[in-house]
């Protein structure tokens, strides 16, 4: 637009949203609360212990607790189903993926590629200003480095067979995960973020 004139709409709107989701994502990093180990009393009547997510429902036999960030939301049933190990790693790959496209659509109003192809600041408009060609590289490429990422093995059955956990793909430059402790809290963090 013209110098001094009011920012579109949507632009607004795109940015207002940016903002509420990173003032959301911030609650990631807040001290974690620890459970205390609450007693049940004794009774002769058991019943199937309810989701702390969703407490209308029953929690899903594989949401034990055990895994990081558990706290028993699955209401379709997906663990049922599909494999809990090859569930947390999309769950994360996608969260880290999601935390890469917010921090993009910010970026990209102010760094721009020199080509009009590049030039939209309004990431909606933006990607289907972008050339077929190039979004196919895109998807190439993430398809080769998910193959390569995971050895070729793109079942849940044969994914996990080295013994790697779910979302670790040796990654970690700056040695976070040396801590337990603080792998825990950086593990929560993400899943919370993402």
């Amino acid at each position: 637009g013209e110098k001094g004139s009011a920012p579109k709409p949507v632009t607004t709107m795109l940015r207002s949203a940016a903002l509420l989701s990173a003032i959301g994502a911030a609650s990631a990093f807040a001290p974690m609360s620890i459970p205390s180990n609450r007693v049940a009393p004794k009774s002769s009547v058991t019943m199937q212990a309810m989701s702390d997510s969703v407490p209308f429902l029953k929690r899903p036999e594989k949401l034990d607790g055990s895994m990081v960030g558990d706290v028993g939301f699955d209401p379709l049933g997906f663990s049922n189903v599909a494999d809990l190990k090859f569930l947390r790693e999309a769950e994360i790959k996608h969260g880290r993926v999601a935390m890469l496209a917010s921090l993009g659509c910010l970026v990209q109003e102010i760094v721009h590629l020199p080509s009009e192809a590049t030039s939209n600041p309004v990431a909606s408009e933006a990607f289907f200003q972008a050339p077929s060609g190039g979004l196919w590289q895109i998807f190439t490429a993430i398809g080769i480095i998910e193959h390569l990422s995971n050895g070729f093995n793109m079942s849940g059955e044969t994914m996990f067979k080295s013994g790697r956990a779910a979302g670790d793909l040796g990654f970690d430059p700056l040695n976070f995960g040396k801590n337990p402790t603080a792998r825990a809290r950086y593990e929560l963090a993400e899943l919370k973020n993402g």
